[in-house]
């Protein structure tokens, strides 16, 4: 189970506001990095996304300290993306997008295993959105025994 990830963004309280939006929640300061906030989603698992300005990188301390903070030039795209549950309809979701102005896109997953919504968070950092009848279609699929085949089918073709 994840209970908590953080994610770059240009206008962290902002990015923090709509995915709070996006799960029924609220946001808030994120006190243990400066200009950071959070989405939280006011479940029972205390699930919540950290936004962090996107100069800002957390990188390993010395030895066995913990994790610091640091600086960077911020990338525009990477590989990081997340899928998350909302109780908002699709046309809620693309409403969302359109007020700020980020690319939009209601996307089918594999061979018609699932579908998403693509929520391009300040048009950089992909966020798959799945509505109440989506989060079927994923939970129908993301099943261990599909893994495992998954995982045997890519084996035999290496």
């Amino acid at each position: 189970m994840l209970f908590h990830a953080s994610m770059p963004a240009r206008n962290p309280e902002n990015v923090a506001r709509v995915i709070a939006e996006l799960w029924g929640g609220f946001h808030a300061p994120f006190p243990a990095f400066p200009n950071s906030w959070m989405a939280i989603a006011a479940d029972d698992r205390g699930s919540i996304i950290e936004t962090y300005p996107s100069d800002h990188v957390i990188q390993p301390g010395d030895a066995q300290e913990p994790c610091v903070s640091g600086m960077s030039a911020g990338a525009q795209y990477s590989a990081f993306h997340i899928a998350l549950a909302s109780t908002l309809t699709p046309d809620e979701v693309f409403a969302i997008g359109e007020r700020e102005g980020w690319r939009t896109v209601r996307c089918t997953r594999g061979e018609n295993f699932f579908d998403v919504i693509e929520l391009w968070i300040e048009d950089t950092t992909m966020i798959e959105v799945l509505t109440d009848e989506m989060q079927k279609q994923y939970l129908a699929f993301a099943t261990p025994a599909n893994f495992r085949a998954f995982a045997a089918a890519a084996a035999a073709q290496a």
